[in-house]
């Protein structure tokens, strides 16, 4: 069992009583959401049926992408997990970073994967994706990424406000997350920007997907903006490859629906469903990955595009020959440093505080992770926010239940190596900070800081691990276009951080709920303007 926090005082109780009702009251007088669209996980009421859309993956992208498409066609959106509401491993604060110790085969919230790398790793698995499990810290990106990513910045704006209205909150620090906010500023991670959902130098407190009464909102939440009468959510089921129009004249390679199975393993029964295929082809929808930097690249390769020597030891044929298919895959490379002499019943709490260092290079947070059922650690983690190193994904099998085979490379590059060394020695210096020291009863800088660059070399070697944050394996240029259509394939879409070719922000969440809504949007707006062509 986990004990609640018992710290705090009958007049805090009040006051949140207090809260609560004040919210009840004016949430009464205001217009409700449209309430979450029909789920089922049963694989027969969808079988042999066709929609505008399908959305593969209902993930941090795919809720707010589904949601969006709604407003004007039908969507199918198919998650290979389950339903995160009434699982507390999801909703409730008091269990943060317990869905990471609870991993199964088949239906765990976070399936859990070792890259070759041997450096154990985690995805999400349930509607909401990885914003179901993660830390719940939101900060948007720079404008620089956003400039780069060649969007129009007017959308951005207004797509990370739908998000941020339904889903993102202003925390509450508590006593550790304000003693780590001090530390920061001792290390002299500057300048104290306060409250922020920008990625900001400095120090700062983000946003958070956790709301006052610790309840978690996730992706999954956004459905609730769309129209639930165009959405069907299909749980528990996994997608093993996409549909080719058979019947086209010509060269043309289009897609016409995609087949899946039942996500438990209880059986390899293949099933399908279809895009509507009106008779003018400016009107047909598309098949969007939005799996994730696993997934998408994952089902690419099992549906016959990606690279000729490689899908032929797995005899699948060659549909669209795309090298880049599960290339530039990478992840942000993280030290940690526990601070806690020994393990202890704390309670768990996320991370609300960020140290963003060094012209941005340097990501510094700290939490209260579990480590049991029954016991916790406090790490404060950096991550290297533009590593140089990249690796590649593989497939493992054609069961698209199994992980992939992915590499990261960490550090594999000097200079990744060397930023390495740099960020431990910033660690040290907030984790050996005056009042982090205080706060666990320590004599401050008791401890020495490593004496040698060569002892935090083989620290980064012999201890770099994953900061959650890895993306890339459909890469824009290489995979999709600027509009996010796979090359040579007409119909299909990948729109998730497969595409990214760094983490935005302190981590990618954010970006990819306005993702999500932002490219909805534009595929409204094309629509719209095809239409419109049509009808002089």
């Amino acid at each position: 069992m986990v004990t609640l926090n018992t710290k705090f005082t009958p007049t805090v109780h009040l006051g949140k009583v207090l809260t609560a009702f004040i919210w009840l009251l004016l949430n009464l007088s205001l217009p409700q959401g449209k309430g979450l669209p029909y789920m089922t996980s049963d694989v027969q009421e969808v079988s042999g049926k066709s929609f505008d859309y399908i959305v593969v993956g209902g993930g941090t992208t795919g809720c707010p992408l589904a949601a969006t498409l709604s407003e004007k066609f039908t969507v199918l959106l198919v998650e290979r997990g389950d339903s995160p509401y009434g699982n507390p491993l999801v909703t409730d604060i008091n269990y943060y970073g317990f869905s990471l110790l609870q991993t199964d085969e088949f239906s765990s919230v976070a399936q859990s994967f070792i890259s070759k790398d041997g450096v154990t790793n985690h995805r999400g698995r349930v509607l909401g994706g990885s914003s179901a499990i993660n830390g719940g810290f939101y900060s948007r990106a720079r404008d620089d990424f956003v400039k780069k990513a060649g969007w129009d910045e007017g959308i951005v704006k207004e797509a990370y406000g739908w998000v941020e209205s339904k889903v993102v909150f202003t925390p509450q620090l508590t006593p550790w997350q304000t003693v780590v906010e001090c530390g920061l500023l001792e290390a002299r991670i500057l300048p104290y920007n306060g409250f922020s959902l920008e990625h900001l130098k400095g120090t700062k407190v983000g946003g958070t997907v956790f709301d006052e009464w610790g309840k978690r909102h996730t992706s999954a939440d956004l459905l609730e903006a769309g129209n639930p009468k165009n959405i069907m959510v299909l749980l528990k089921t996994t997608v093993k490859n996409i549909i080719f129009d058979s019947n086209r004249e010509g060269n043309e390679t289009r897609v016409s629906g995609i087949r899946f199975i039942k996500s438990d393993g209880s059986s390899s029964k293949i099933y399908e469903a279809y895009l509507n295929q009106p008779k003018n082809l400016s009107r047909w929808g598309d098949v969007i990955l939005s799996a994730g930097a696993l997934g998408s690249p994952q089902i690419l390769l099992l549906s016959g595009i990606g690279s000729h020597v490689h899908l032929k030891k797995f005899n699948i044929s060659v549909k669209v020959g795309l090298q880049g298919v599960g290339h530039g895959m990478q992840d942000n490379p993280s030290i940690a440093v526990l601070v806690d002499t020994m393990p202890a019943k704390r309670q768990p709490e996320p991370p609300l505080v960020v140290g963003i260092a060094d012209d941005f290079r340097f990501i510094i947070e700290a939490g209260v992770l579990p480590i049991s059922f029954n016991a916790s650690r406090m790490p404060i983690a950096a991550k290297i926010a533009f590593p140089a190193s990249k690796g590649k994904l593989e497939l493992n099998s054609t069961d698209p239940r199994q992980n992939p085979s992915v590499t990261f490379n960490y550090l594999a590059e000097e200079n990744d190596l060397q930023e390495c060394v740099k960020m431990v020695q910033l660690l040290e210096r907030v984790a050996k900070s005056e009042s982090v020291s205080m706060f666990l009863g320590m004599t401050p800088n008791k401890a020495k800081l490593m004496s040698s660059e060569d002892q935090r070399r083989k620290l980064c070697e012999s201890s770099v691990r994953t900061y959650y944050h890895y993306h890339g394996g459909c890469a824009i240029g290489s995979v999709v276009d600027k509009d996010y259509r796979v090359y040579g394939v007409k119909g299909l879409r990948v729109i998730d951080g497969s595409t990214f070719e760094e983490s935005p922000g302190t981590n990618p969440m954010a970006t990819l709920m306005m993702l999500g809504r932002y490219q909805g949007i534009k595929m409204l707006q094309e629509r719209n303007d095809n239409s419109c062509s049509q009808h002089p």
